[in-house]
């Protein structure tokens, strides 16, 4: 298990103990997906929050996929990005911002030179 697999297997790990698989994890790159099988709560919620991977499922697999308001995408080299429901339109997008600022209340304590400004904004804005 070197590699993704994006075909019909479905790669089975087996483990003797919950450490042992979060070893196997964590040794390798990020997987694009992670499925666990367990009814432990304490290891289903330290998979959710621990590791790092693109998407998964507890006790199913692939349902995640189906799901058009749940992002997908991977992480490292799995991908960048998400590319299902609102994530992946922001994905996609760019969203830019603009400040528009009035020249008419320009306020000359920004610029240059900067001697004897320090004392006043100090005054103004104690600490």
């Amino acid at each position: 298990m070197t590699e993704e697999i994006f075909g019909p297997i479905l790669p089975l790990v087996c483990y003797d103990s919950f450490e042992q698989a979060l070893a196997f994890i964590t040794s390798r790159e990020h997987p694009l997906a992670l499925y666990l099988f367990s009814n432990n709560k304490q290891h289903q919620d330290q998979v959710v929050h621990s590791l790092l991977y693109g998407g998964g499922c507890i006790n199913d697999v692939v349902m995640h996929l189906s799901n058009s308001h749940l992002p997908f995408g991977g992480v490292g080299q799995s991908g960048i990005g998400s590319y299902h429901a609102k994530e992946g339109f922001l994905t996609f997008s760019h969203t830019k911002s603009i400040l528009h600022s009035s020249l008419f209340l320009d306020i000359k304590l920004r610029y240059a030179p900067f001697r004897g400004k320090l004392a006043l904004i100090r005054r103004l804005f104690p600490s």
